[in-house]
């Protein structure tokens, strides 16, 4: 607790009021990523175990920790523009865009981005870190492996993909999604697990809002601290998506 306790050390000179905050926000951020690290690789390897039912209870921490972390953000929020002014330059150039456990977090979901390895050339055991996770099936990649091994028409393309790309969407995949929805029934383990999978995607879609809307707040549109395009380029990654037949079947549903 003591090593824990020393870990916020404000840069600015003199020492701004509200830079503590900053770090806290941060550091604790950090360490709810660590836990969804772990409980993500925890439910994709019971998944390949065939053990679903302890995998959704996995899940069902995951939606806790996210509901945690978007709640953060109103506190960071009373952080005005005029008070974040006073000590922002003395932040050098860190990004929330430089967070390893992140990217390892959204590798685990299915958004892989090779180009990111590079951002870590400094830092071997994290770039070695996700290398590693890159070419690792996503926890999706490993429902979509049990939905096969219950013998639903899971296509080969999708149970052969390239698990180091990011996960687009297959068409293909579509009506085995519509059929364990048009059934509940007959599939309820996978009906509640696709239902689970939504409920993480939509927090994680909460919580990229919460941040964009935060830094909107606080900055505008200038430049992010790391050097990215700040609140636009926060906007354009709301349109990214982990699980995208999942919401492709419910235009197909009742058509």
């Amino acid at each position: 607790l003591d090593r824990l306790l020393s870990a916020q050390n404000p840069v600015s000179d003199p020492v701004h009021h509200d830079e503590l905050l900053f770090i806290i926000q941060h550091q604790t951020t950090e360490l709810w990523l660590k836990l969804m690290r772990h409980e993500l690789a925890s439910a994709r390897e019971l998944l390949a175990a065939d053990d679903l039912r302890t995998a959704l209870k996995r899940l069902a921490r995951i939606k806790h920790i996210q509901e945690v972390m978007t709640q953060q953000w109103s506190v960071l929020a009373t952080l005005t523009p005029s008070e974040y002014a006073q000590f922002r330059g003395a932040l050098g150039n860190s990004s929330g865009f430089q967070s390893a456990q992140y990217r390892v977090v959204e590798f685990l979901l299915g958004n892989k981005n090779r180009q990111m390895l590079s951002v870590f050339d400094a830092e071997p055991a994290a770039q070695a870190e996700l290398a590693a996770e890159l070419e690792t099936p996503t926890l999706y990649d490993e429902f979509l492996r049990l939905v096969a091994r219950r013998g639903l028409p899971v296509p080969a393309t999708v149970l052969e993909r390239d698990v180091s790309e990011p996960y687009r969407l297959h068409e293909e995949l579509v009506p085995v999604i519509r059929d364990i929805y048009a059934d509940p029934q007959a599939h309820w383990d996978l009906y509640e697990a696709c239902e689970e999978f939504v409920d993480v995607e939509d927090n994680f879609q909460v919580w990229r809002f919460r941040h964009m809307r935060t830094v909107m707040r606080t900055i505008g549109f200038k430049t992010g601290t790391g050097g990215s395009s700040g609140a636009s380029f926060l906007q354009r990654a709301l349109g990214l998506t982990f699980f995208p037949e999942l919401y492709r079947v419910r235009t197909e549903l009742g058509s």
